[in-house]
């Protein structure tokens, strides 16, 4: 009985050495190298860029006071549209004193000299009715008269306005009621009740009371690579992005390439500026509702070449050695493909296709990446 237990033991000792034996045999030996196979065709293939930028109004315009003072009443809020000429806010005038007390002065010299003259009219009247002093005299006294009530009118207006920044005379053009100065959407007002303003002069801008822009007619802005730039000409077709409303589409029109690049990071990079349609039929994947707003991130793409009904491989196909490029083209055979390395002529690549102008024709199969199997299978 144990003699034929130890035979058992040996049987399956051996029987376990040959399987693994047998196994790393198999596991030695070279496993056959597979290859996709892709085919030419016939394809539009474009290279593109892409331009990272902003949203904005070609003209966006400060209004600032025509006078110095203080914001009595502001009449709008940011984002309300207004008309040209509609009042934004109210400014109550704090007088210059020197300018106070010449214009007091000037009212008071008027009265002075009004007086006189009212004084030699009644007198040259007396004596015109006596028939003593010719028309032609009398009459320049009474021109004298009108004079100085003309001047003492403008003295007083120009009181009232050094002193309120409004005569009666022109209370509906009064400097105190500031107004936009063109139609459009108001962007921001950065100023509130009580806040000091002054008009602008030589020594400095004044302060914006309000800053409205058109909102009908925006551009893109943004920077492109000295590398590219060459490649761009006025009027090319652009599509903008802006990832801020759901992917929000527009078609854009190239219309400005600045002519001196500006370093940024090491590198040069020139402006460009494109006109956007904002039209309904311009947009796409628009949200209901959405509103563009000034100052919106926005990407640009822009197609800088592009051929049409081309050969083309992907590109995963080419062989790159110097100078020149390959492809393994596929034989069929008996018991496997064969390939024939074969030298093409490469032209416009858009990173995944590459164009092919000689070596290939349509329907050619060509080798592509090998194929990976996973060893768990085996």
């Amino acid at each position: 009985m144990k003699k034929y237990t130890k035979l058992i033991v040996a049987a399956v000792i051996a029987a376990i050495f040959i399987g693994t034996f047998v196994f790393l045999w198999q596991k030695s030996q070279p496993k056959e190298v597979l290859y996709t196979e892709l085919m030419a065709k016939m394809d539009s293939i474009q290279k593109t860029t892409i331009i990272t930028g902003k949203i904005e109004p070609r003209n966006e315009v400060s209004v600032k006071p025509q006078i110095s003072g203080i914001i009595a009443e502001l009449m709008k809020e940011p984002g309300q549209y207004v008309q040209q000429g509609e009042v934004i806010a109210k400014v109550k005038v704090i007088p210059d004193m020197q300018q106070l007390s010449s214009a007091e002065s000037r009212v008071r010299l008027a009265t002075l000299n009004l007086k006189q003259a009212q004084v030699d009219y009644d007198r040259e009247e007396a004596l015109h009715n006596q028939k003593l002093v010719s028309d032609d005299e009398f009459e320049k006294i009474r021109q004298q008269l009108r004079q100085a009530k003309e001047e003492r009118s403008a003295a007083e207006e120009a009181l009232q306005v050094v002193r309120d920044g409004v005569s009666k005379s022109n209370a509906s053009a009064s400097s105190t009621l500031i107004r936009a100065t063109i139609s459009g959407v108001i962007l921001d007002i950065p100023v509130k009740v009580g806040n000091s303003v002054i008009n602008s002069n030589t020594f400095n801008d004044g302060t914006t009371i309000a800053t409205v822009a058109n909102m009908n007619d925006l551009i893109f802005r943004g920077n492109i690579d000295e590398t590219e730039v060459g490649q761009l000409v006025i009027g090319m077709p652009m599509k903008i992005t802006i990832g801020a409303l759901q992917d929000m589409t527009f078609n854009a029109a190239l219309e400005y390439i600045s002519p001196k690049a500006t370093e940024s990071n090491g590198a040069n990079q020139f402006e460009i500026k494109a006109a956007v349609s904002v039209g309904s039929k311009a947009v796409s994947g628009v949200a209901s509702g959405a509103t563009l707003r000034s100052g919106y991130s926005a990407n640009a793409e822009i197609v800088l070449v592009r051929a049409d009904n081309v050969l083309t491989v992907p590109e995963s196909a080419i062989e790159f050695s110097g100078d020149s490029t390959f492809v393994y083209v596929v034989k069929p055979a008996k018991d496997k493909p064969e390939y024939v390395r074969t030298q093409v002529v490469t032209g416009l690549s858009d990173g995944v296709n590459i164009q092919i102008k000689s070596g290939l024709k349509k329907d050619d199969k060509v080798r592509g990446p090998q194929i990976i199997t996973d060893d768990k299978e085996d």
